[in-house]
């Protein structure tokens, strides 16, 4: 499975902090937002990624992480002119995908929760198997997102963008796992009022297909919103507390990387040396010296 990180957009939500860099490169607490999102597919065991982002922001992103090779993994990058959707992130990243199936996560959603790891390998087995699989979390302002309404099975049936009267409380968050027919899907996707190809026409192609399956976060799960300067202060609070309590750091993609097996003990010590002036370079060297 392939893994796209969108990674575009203005950011106008965030201005005037975004004016002059990428949304996906402003800090939560101790790290670039970008690393939250890669970290996802990091866990879900994808090596191979993509990062989709604007014109002037593309190089900045190139800079901080390279082709991947430093974390045992491939990035590309691929540049999307203007802004046409989150479904066109499939489009732009058709030759990449190939004939795999793919994994798409925003650049601006954090996740952190027990037992996350297994619920991404069971939306991959889900998606390689029966086509789609999506998230729900419960939310107080469904109006503002996409809404997945479902039976007592789980069973979905209804999707719709950011409704005027949801019919659930449970928003669909960023993080959407496809097979191989995704790609085309989207190259026929009509656009939407506002001009987008929107992924909720996806969602509701497989739906009609009877392929789309999805998994509820439990309580245990946190899905952070990081749309709005009071959204990124709670966000990087939230990762400060929690690394502070608990010991360990969330979204360290070095961690992930070595604990995953894509590189090796002394790689990881190379990495932790790179950063050793920060708390976040020593936690790495750290971890490099624990017996697995």
């Amino acid at each position: 499975m392939k893994g796209i990180i969108l990674a575009g957009g203005k950011g106008t939500r965030l201005y005037p902090n975004t004016i002059a860099v990428s949304k996906q490169l402003l800090p939560i607490y101790d790290k670039p937002l970008i690393y939250y999102p890669l970290s996802v597919l990091l866990l879900a065991g994808i090596r191979e990624v993509l990062v989709i982002s604007t014109p002037e922001d593309t190089p900045n992103y190139e800079r901080l992480l390279g082709d991947g090779s430093r974390l045992g993994i491939h990035i590309e990058y691929k540049v999307q002119d203007t802004p046409r959707g989150l479904a066109d992130a499939f489009i732009l990243g058709a030759d990449f995908i190939g004939s795999d199936s793919v994994c798409l996560v925003l650049g601006d959603n954090v996740f952190y929760g027990k037992d996350f790891t297994k619920m991404l390998k069971s939306a991959m087995q889900e998606a390689e198997g029966s086509g789609a699989a999506i998230f729900g979390f419960p939310v107080k302002n469904p109006k503002e997102f996409g809404v997945v309404e479902f039976d007592s099975k789980l069973n979905v049936i209804s999707i719709e963008e950011k409704p005027s009267e949801p019919k659930s409380n449970y928003a669909v968050p960023g993080l959407y796992f496809y097979n191989n027919e995704v790609v085309e899907i989207a190259k026929n996707v009509k656009p939407s009022a506002r001009g987008e190809i929107e992924i909720t026409s996806i969602n509701n192609h497989y739906l009609r297909e009877g392929k789309l399956k999805v998994t509820l976060l439990p309580r245990g799960i946190s899905w952070l919103d990081t749309g709005t300067p009071k959204g990124m202060q709670k966000a990087g609070n939230f990762v400060k507390t929690v690394q502070e309590m608990q010991g360990f750091y969330i979204s360290c993609i070095e961690e992930i990387a070595w604990r995953r097996g894509f590189i090796t003990t002394e790689q990881l010590k190379k990495l932790g040396k790179e950063l050793k002036m920060t708390d976040y370079g020593r936690y790495i060297l750290s971890v490099a010296e624990e017996v697995r």
